[in-house]
């Protein structure tokens, strides 16, 4: 498979680093930022790379523009798949999702308009979502006689619950920023104005904390919600103990005891 170029991959996904963070910003304007599979291609490539950097703390998702974070998937390209390809196709959407909640780094979504359907789909997969007022969020696949493939099904019902989920997926329904806030389907809402300087704001709060403590809470979360509650229980007490065994848990005691500021290495 011919490996996508720079010059390639910046003419549908930008990907700057700055600092300890790094912005993934889908860069399809004219479809409203919608995934296809280069586009996913050079999502997926970027998430190794920051992931690999040792450099980068936390990796911000976003759409160019302030019509849409994403509009969902191609719809041109899905109408091209045989039923076996779609469904290859959904698993491999889902192993990207999926990656990005093993990723140990935390990741934001940054959403700037429209967030529906794949685009949904990627910023639930996200650990954090702040919003713009004029956001809109759905699963309007069921419009189309399909149901979601890149986890939407399963996403929403952990985030929102059962009832709701179901009302959402089977209406095809928009929802509002307002509406997205209240079912805890996003953590924050913002002027657009300021949506910005709100991510900003959490970038700074997250890396003043330990950065193999943030994996290792992630780790239990996201495998957590999978288990019994009993199986839950030993997993985070498993992590507990992996979390006091790292240097920076150690120098997070000895800095409180010692009533002084922990420096954290991320180790």
């Amino acid at each position: 498979m011919k490996r996508m170029t720079e010059e390639e991959r910046d003419e549908i996904l930008l990907y700057e680093k700055r600092g300890s963070v790094a912005t993934l910003t889908l860069n399809r304007q004219k479809a409203l930022n919608a995934l296809n599979t280069a586009l996913l291609k050079a999502l997926r490539a970027a998430l190794a790379d920051a992931d690999a950097d040792a450099v980068i703390r936390v990796i911000v998702i976003t759409g160019v523009g302030d019509r849409a974070f994403c509009a969902g998937a191609d719809i041109i390209e899905l109408l091209e798949k045989s039923p076996i390809e779609a469904r290859d196709w959904s698993l491999w959407v889902q192993e990207i999702t999926s990656y990005m909640e093993r990723l140990r780094k935390p990741i934001l979504a940054k959403i700037n308009g429209f967030c529906l359907g794949g685009g949904l789909e990627l910023a639930m997969a996200c650990d954090f979502r702040i919003a713009s007022d004029k956001s809109m969020f759905g699963q309007p696949e069921v419009n189309l006689a399909l149901i979601p493939g890149g986890g939407g099904t399963q996403r929403l019902t952990r985030l929102i619950g059962k009832t709701k989920a179901l009302e959402l997926l089977m209406t095809g329904a928009q929802i509002g920023a307002a509406e997205a806030l209240r079912l805890t389907l996003v953590n924050k809402v913002v002027p657009a104005d300021v949506l910005d300087a709100a991510v900003d704001e959490l970038i700074e709060a997250l890396l003043t904390k330990s950065t193999v403590t943030l994996g290792i809470l992630k780790l239990a979360v996201n495998k957590g919600i999978e288990m019994s509650l009993e199986q839950a229980l030993y997993y985070e007490a498993e992590c507990f103990g992996s979390a006091l065994a790292t240097e920076d848990g150690q120098e997070g005691l000895k800095a409180f005891l010692g009533k002084r500021k922990a420096e954290f290495k991320g180790k």
